[in-house]
Formats: structure tokens, C-alpha cells, sequence
């Protein structure tokens, strides 16, 4: 049974969720998830789309934020150089990115022959985290095909959360981790939102700290804070490059919030765009116009980055269900561990 934070009555922070507290409250946001279960193979791959067009063609304008850099992230170079993104995000396990940086390239030039021929090549970004503890990551089991099928599977609504796409084989604070979502609406010029999507694979056992002060206990050996988080933060509020970068960056305050010190072995990554300026790459002229938000409005998008990162991450484990996986190792649901002591 998937499960969020408001059915526990818990609450991260003071801003209103948008309708569907997921990353598709921006509108013309899609989601997709392919999932890899079977035996000592837990893994999967999720698509981020910001916008069901030519990406290529109309890219958004984008910025990353590396709080810890102990990951194997591909495109994000070009991404703080340019301030784009040109294709979809895909997420996945640490040595599958490769494949999915491939995917990403052959889709793009079936949809643009033109590619690396009469035109530029083409800025795959693909973000990882190790589920190696319970899945098989050895075995290479993603391949081009899982890709493409996460990415014909993205659509807008409801985001499928927990132990599903990159998320199946995540651990988060010796709890099941895993895909997450939440939502800010943002009182800015008639209405916008900002979302999150959390690819959650981090936390030291016994340092989560819940919104009401509880310090769950995961059953697992405390060890060392390791594993990884991938943050995926959009808005259709009009931000240019800097300003990106800046909202990115506040992801890490939602991080904090649970506890979390962003450990050496931790790979803690955001990527945040907006789809409120387009960039069309076949522009002709030598002046373009830029909206972008005023300065001393920007605070109300970092308290929703800290918000909606804090919430994301907690209910992809809320969502996760317990699971077993290679070599036996367990992982329990937080869920689990909130309803034993409702009772």
C-alpha cells in the first residue's frame, strides 16, 4: 500500500502542496518508470520530460548543484556551461548510465537526423545511485530497450512512487528508499509550482530524523553515510541560468532537514529547470528576449526547493514496501516502522 507523508500526519514546512503533490503539478511535466524485478535483480530506469515536444529543438533553460560529488552523473559539463537541458533526464544505477546515456543519444537522432552531421552533437544527462546492496549490479541487466520503454512510458498525473524504475533497488537511512515526488504552488504573477523528484539512496541507519522529532530505527548496522541522491527540481516560474542554480543549491536545506550530513561516500546531486523559457535551437537572431524572475522574489522558491526536497524524499519511503533482495539482504518500510507504533 503506498503510502505519503500527510497520511501520517507529518508536515514539511508551511507552503501549500499543489494538487498533486508530485513534480506533474508543472504542467507539460512527464514522469516514467521502467522496473527490473527478478530475483537478485532490482533495478529499473526513470524519465524526467520537461515538456512531451522536441527537447532538442526546445530546450529548457537548466542548472545542477553538486552538494557531495561522489557520483558518475553524465551531461552536467554542458548543462552549467550552456544552461540547458536538451534531453530527457533519465535516472538509473551507477554502471548503467553508460547505456542510458546511449538510449537518450539514438533517440535523439531519430528524432533529429541532423545531429553531429549539419548540426552540433547532442547532451544525454543521466543521474545514478548504487543500489548495489539489493540488486545484482554486476549483472549489467538495464539495457537500451529498458531506456526507451521508461521513456514511452512517461505521461502527465499522477508520479508512481516507492520501489519502482531506478528507484527499486534504493536504500535510504536503512530504510527502503527509492522514487519520490512533492509540489510548492508559488504565489508569483497568477500562479506557478515548483516540484521535485528524488531518486533517494542515502542517509547514515539511525540518523533520519522524522518532521516531529522521531529518530526511526532501521534495524541495520550504522556504518558510514554512503550511497547517493539525485535531485530533479522544476518550475514553470520564468529563471534564467544563475537563478537555477541558486533554487538547486536549496535542495541541500531539505537534505539537512532530515538529518543527513552528506557523507563522503554520498553522491548528493540536483538538477533544476525551468520550462517558463524556452531556448529554440535553430534561433536566428542576435538578440533574444529573456523573462526572468524578479531577485527579491526568489526566496519563496528556495523555501519551496527545501520543502518539497524534504517531503519528496520522505515519501519515497514512505511509498517504498519492504523488500528483500540480493543475497538476502533486507531493507524494512518506514511505513512499516510508523503503523507498528500508530497501534
Amino acid at each position: 500500500m503506498t503510502s505519503t507523508v500527510s497520511d501520517f500526519g507529518l508536515s514539511c514546512g508551511s507552503l501549500p502542496a499543489g494538487a498533486r503533490n508530485a513534480i506533474t503539478d508543472v504542467p507539460g511535466i512527464r514522469v516514467g518508470h521502467c522496473t527490473l524485478r527478478n530475483g537478485d535483480t532490482n533495478t529499473g530506469v526513470t524519465a524526467i520530460l520537461p515538456h512531451g515536444g522536441n527537447l532538442f529543438r526546445t530546450k529548457v533553460t537548466a542548472a545542477s548543484h553538486v552538494i557531495n560529488g561522489f557520483g558518475k552523473t553524465t551531461g552536467l559539463a554542458q548543462v552549467q556551461e550552456l544552461g540547458t537541458i536538451e534531453t530527457p533526464i533519465l535516472l538509473t544505477n551507477t554502471l548503467s548510465v553508460g547505456t542510458c546515456a546511449t538510449a537518450l543519444i539514438r533517440d535523439a537522432i531519430r528524432q533529429n537526423p541532423d545531429i553531429g552531421r549539419t548540426t552540433g552533437t547532442v547532451n544525454p544527462v543521466v543521474g545514478e545511485c548504487n543500489d548495489g546492496p539489493l540488486n545484482d549490479i554486476q549483472a549489467l541487466a538495464i539495457s537500451e530497450q529498458h531506456a526507451l520503454a521508461a521513456l514511452a512510458d512517461a505521461h502527465e498525473g499522477e508520479v508512481e512512487q516507492g520501489n519502482v524504475g531506478a528507484g527499486t533497488g534504493m536504500t535510504c537511512f536503512g530504510f527502503k528508499g527509492g522514487i519520490g515526488s512533492a509540489s510548492r504552488r508559488i504565489a508569483l504573477g497568477g500562479g506557478h509550482h515548483l516540484g521535485v523528484l528524488v531518486l533517494s539512496n542515502f542517509g547514515r541507519p539511525g540518523d533520519l530524523v522524522l518532521p516531529d522529532g522521531r529518530r526511526p530505527d532501521p534495524g541495520q548496522p550504522a556504518g558510514d553515510e554512503r550511497g547517493s541522491v539525485m535531485i530533479v527540481l522544476a518550475t514553470d516560474v520564468p529563471l534564467e541560468h544563475r537563478q537555477l542554480e541558486r533554487v538547486a543549491r536549496r535542495a541541500g536545506a531539505g537534505i539537512a532537514r532530515l538529518g543527513s550530513f552528506w557523507g563522503h561516500g554520498s553522491g548528493d546531486i540536483a538538477i533544476a529547470f525551468s520550462t517558463g523559457n524556452l531556448v529554440d535551437h535553430d534561433e536566428s537572431r542576435d538578440l533574444v528576449p529573456l523573462l526572468a524572475l524578479n531577485e527579491a522574489r526568489i526566496d519563496i522558491l528556495f523555501r519551496a526547493a527545501a520543502e518539497a526536497t524534504h517531503e519528496a524524499v520522505l515519501n519515497s519511503m514512505l511509498s517504498a514496501e519492504a523488500l528483500t533482495g540480493r543475497a538476502g539482504k533486507h531493507r524494512a518500510s518506514l511505513a512499516d516502522w510508523l503503523r507498528d507504533r500508530q497501534c
